[in-house]
Formats: C-alpha cells, structure tokens, sequence
C-alpha cells in the first residue's frame, strides 16, 4: 500500500449519475485487476473506496456513481485538481485461475474493474466474454468499450428496454467459471449458477487496508477482511 497523490486530467459523466475520472500518477503499486483505492476528500473523516477500472505506466482511471457526499464532492472536480489517495489495495483477480473462455458479471457500478480485468485476460491469451446488467436502458455504459476489445458482450435490463429482458442470470448459461462484480443480490444469483469463479464485494470499510476489522465477514475458512483479503473471494470458500 503506498499514500500518494494523483492529478485529476478528466472527469465526465457516463450517465446521469455515474463518472469517469481518470488520473495521472505513479501505478506501480497496482499489480491486479479487481484492486481498489481509497480517496481522501476535504471535510470527510473517511476515505472513499473505489475500484479501479483500468491502469497503465502513466495513471490509472476510476468509474463511480454519485450516491452520497463523497462522491457528490467528486463529481464537482476539475482537471488539474489533486487527490490523495491510497493505491494497490485488496488482493485483485487471479487471472492465473481463469480457464480459457471466462465468463465476466458486472452489474451496474460493479462493472468497472471487470474492463481491466478483460484486457489482462485477452493479453494471456483467454477469450472472455462478458455480460452486463443494469435497471434501465439509461443506465447503460461500458458496453461499447468492451466490444472494441473484441469480445462478446451481453446487456441485461432489469426493465426491457435494452438488450435482454431480466438479470445477468438470464443471460448466463449456467456452469460456466465466472468472474463477477455488483451488488450481493447478484453475486448471490451468480453463485447459485456458477460452476466456479471469483466474486468481487463491496463493503464499508473504516481503513480499506485491514486495520480496523470494520468489514469483516465469515467464510469456510474463518472471518475474512473485505478490504485486505479481498475484495476477490474464489465461489468455493463464500458464506451467505
């Protein structure tokens, strides 16, 4: 884990509530897709932890929906503002672990890292295809970027007015090693269809670095910390 300080070059609306924000600044702490860091905002006591989508030599770039005063702040920053932060936390991807046609869930903000992830997979050889959910046609974003990967990309809308009608559970076969990300309701569908996998959760976490304990949870191996032993956790060692 370092603490470093990243230079906002861009943040633009994807959608009416969802941002992408790209920074330039030392990466080499970040070593897998799926990690995250933790963003010190002025007048908040707490740090923000948010995924990271996509990185290289030069920075990296973060994609988050605007849900409290936290990101709130964030939406209103212009490029040219600083951040600090802390990089390269949580335990990321084991791409190593993916067999040769990986299936990627993302659903709304949960959707992401699973780009960076993507790119990592296609680099080794894999070839994943992805499906993604959201509510509504207006939710949509991430879509075009992963077909210029060249991979197959499936919409799910909660409401039918984009791609398939229902959840990604409708778009899954059932079966297949899956890597996914999103809200626990999903993971959770996801979990009962999936042969195997790695699941990617979210928490509030108090330190993002597992010092606190604050987002603890209970696997088949004992209590684990979302933050420092995840965000990843492999469909084998989950409890619900």
């Amino acid at each position: 884990m370092n603490q470093l300080t990243y230079t906002i070059t861009e943040n633009a609306p994807l959608t009416a509530d969802v941002y992408r924000m790209t920074l330039t600044g030392d990466t080499d702490a970040i070593t897998a897709p799926g990690q995250f860091i933790n963003i010190r905002l002025d007048g908040l006591f707490l740090r923000r932890p948010i995924s990271i989508c996509d990185w290289d030599e030069e920075g990296l770039t973060i994609i988050y929906k605007v849900v409290g005063r936290g990101t709130e702040k964030m939406s209103q920053m212009k490029s040219g503002e600083t951040l600090d932060c802390l990089v390269g936390l949580g335990n990321g991807y084991d791409t190593a672990a993916c067999p040769q046609n990986p299936v990627l869930v993302g659903g709304g903000v949960g959707v992401p890292p699973l780009y960076g992830l993507a790119k990592r997979l296609i680099a080794s050889g894999r070839k994943p295809s992805v499906i993604l959910g959201f509510n509504t046609a207006g939710e949509i974003f991430g879509d075009m970027e992963f077909a210029s990967l060249g991979v197959t990309v499936t919409v799910t809308t909660v409401d039918g007015s984009a791609g398939v009608k229902g959840f990604v559970t409708d778009a899954l076969k059932g079966g297949e090693y899956v890597c996914a990300c999103g809200p626990e309701p999903m993971l959770k569908a996801v979990h009962r269809v999936a042969a195997g996998g790695q699941f990617s959760f979210e928490a509030r976490m108090g330190c993002g670095f597992g010092a606190c304990m604050g987002c603890s949870c209970q696997t088949v191996a004992g209590p684990k910390r979302i933050c420092k032993d995840g965000p990843i956790m492999t469909r084998e060692e989950i409890l619900w």
